[in-house]
Formats: C-alpha cells, structure tokens, sequence
C-alpha cells in the first residue's frame, strides 16, 4: 500500500533528516513511526502526502509515486490527523467534519449520512454536537472529532503526527482505545507517529523505529520486544520489555492455547474480566492481591473460567517471554 523506497531528506544541502529509508507497509496495517525528538519520524510522515519535499528516493501509494500526482488531490485523499487536532473555531462540528467532503462536491444527503455514521461510530451524538463550535469541546472530543474529519472522505491513507499527545493520560487511553476499536471497523492503513514505546506497542500492527533519521528496526511490536536488533533499540524499548510484551497479548489469546481453572463460585473477593483485556492488567490485579480469583467472560458474559498467576506464565513461557517473572504470587 505505502511503500518507501530509499527515501532521504536533506536540508541545506547538509542536514540528513532521513537517511535512505526503506520499508513497506501493508493495506490496512498501522505503522507507528517511533522514535526520540529529531529523529526524523515526523518528515517521514509529511513525505507522504508532499507537506517535506523528498530529496532522493520515492515513496509510493498502490504502486504510483506520490511525486507524480497532483499534491492537492494527494492530500484530499490522505486524511491527516495532527496534535493540536486542526479543527477550524468558525466552523460548527458538522462543518469541520465535512470540510473535504465539501470540497470534494459531494450532496446534503451524502455529507449528512456520512457525519451521523461517524459520529455514532466515535460515541458522540451527531445531533447533539452538530451546530456546536471546537471551543465548547473537551479536550477528548475535540481530539476524536479530529480523527472523524479525517475519516470523513473515506481515505485509504490516514497519516497521524503524535495524535493524542496533548492529551491527559486517563481521556488518552481512552481516545486510543476507541480508535483502536474504529480501526476495526474502517480498516484504513496509518502511518502514527509517536515518542512513546507503550503507545506505539499498543496502536501499532509494526513499528518503525528511528534515530538520526535512520531506521533501527522495522517489526512488529512483540518482535521488536523479544529480538532488538541493536544496543539502540533494546535500551529504547526499556529493560521491562517482558511487561511491555504483556499489553500486546490479551485473555483471548491465552484462552485459545492453554487450559482454564473451573471458577469457585464460593471465593467472594472475585473479579470478571472480559476475554479482550490485555494480560498487563491482568496480572496486575493478581500480583496486587486484590482479588482471589479473576473469572474471564466473552462479550457475551459467558463464563469462560478461571485463571490465576501460574496459568499467565505458563502462557508466557510458551512464547518465551518469562524472564522477568521469575517472582512468587
């Protein structure tokens, strides 16, 4: 889908931003970008849709070279998603959102449908936000209504500069977790820069990570966790990589290879955790002793059974991620 192909980016004839970067990423993949400040990540990113000129290299979207299209169309059909979020303070929520549709021609109906689903999709009610301005707006929702304007023209290419950065970290997890749960939805290929590894382990299907505008590593994130190519990006990820690699799995992939206790419905200090929960927080309420016993339910709040301390390592053990949990219950 983005393919970038031998890409440098040099400023005053001297200053290597991006230093021959290659790599591809898949449609539908999220890549986040990952990396300390003047990396490079964030000229990686406005490469795509010609916000940095490219010095040498190309960068393709479906095989054709971003160099050979017409820039304002590129971008129409990149939506772009930035810190600050961008939202224009004259124009209401539904003008905002339909901005590119707007300029794209499409009809009063179509513009109309298009922000109700969307609004709906991001858990804000369309009406009740319709004719309201950006300062009336938390935080939070003006960040998602950011994300819904970028949707709005149905791009296949979402680019994402460090999104929910100005965020506080309670509405951030938030916002990222109903992303996460759009991306489900909508399927669109992003490129999402940030700093920040727990982010990038938590919203990226891979990760690029960089330094002086090179690339260090190229993986997915629980690659990445368990097999750092180079001193760089092993101290990058952290010397916990073994707790990071608990929030890429969840009770569901535990459940799927490994045998569950029969719950106790005796034990009163009990807690149900649904079967998408990751096994970080998992674990956490076992090692804190907070409850006894942890009953893991589908979507559906079906008993799927017990777990407890010795079940998540041995599940970690089977993907070799133990090291650092060589503690007692």
């Amino acid at each position: 889908m983005i393919t970038y192909e031998n890409v440098s980016k040099v400023y005053n004839g001297e200053v290597k931003a991006v230093d021959d970067v290659s790599f591809h990423v898949e449609a539908g993949e999220t890549v986040v970008l990952l990396g300390p400040s003047g990396c490079g990540k964030t000229t990686l990113l406005r490469m795509v849709n010609g916000l940095e000129s490219i010095t040498n290299g190309d960068i393709q979207i479906d095989g054709k070279s971003t160099s050979a299209l017409n820039k304002i169309d590129l971008r129409r059909n990149i939506g772009y998603v930035i810190q600050s979020n961008g939202l224009f303070p004259n124009m209401n929520i539904e003008q905002n959102v339909t901005v590119v549709p707007d300029l794209l021609g499409w009809d009063r109906k179509k513009k109309g449908d298009r922000y109700n689903y969307l609004m709906d999709l991001v858990g804000l009610n369309p009406d009740q936000f319709r004719k309201r301005y950006p300062h009336e707006l938390s935080g939070g929702q003006q960040q998602r209504i950011g994300v819904v304007r970028a949707l709005a023209a149905d791009p296949p290419v979402m680019l994402m500069d460090e999104p929910f950065g100005a965020l506080d970290p309670i509405i951030r997890e938030r916002v990222q977790d109903e992303f996460l749960h759009i991306q489900q939805e909508v399927h669109k290929t992003i490129l999402f820069v940030s700093h920040d590894i727990d982010e990038a382990i938590k919203m990226g299907d891979k990760i690029a990570l960089m330094k002086d505008g090179k690339l260090m590593q190229y993986d997915p994130p629980a690659d990445m966790l368990s097999q750092p190519k180079n001193d760089f990006v092993s101290q990058f990820v952290g010397q916990d990589r073994t707790l990071k690699r608990l929030n890429i799995h969840t009770l569901a992939d535990l459940v799927q290879v490994m045998d569950l206790n029969e719950s106790d419905a005796t034990i009163e200090e009990t807690k149900e955790l649904l079967v998408t929960s990751s096994l970080r927080d998992t674990l956490s309420l076992i090692l804190d002793q907070q409850v006894r016993q942890i009953i893991v339910v589908d979507n559906k709040g079906n008993n799927l059974g017990a777990i407890d301390f010795s079940i998540v390592k041995d599940y970690l053990s089977t993907r070799g991620g133990t090291e650092s949990l060589s503690f007692s219950s």
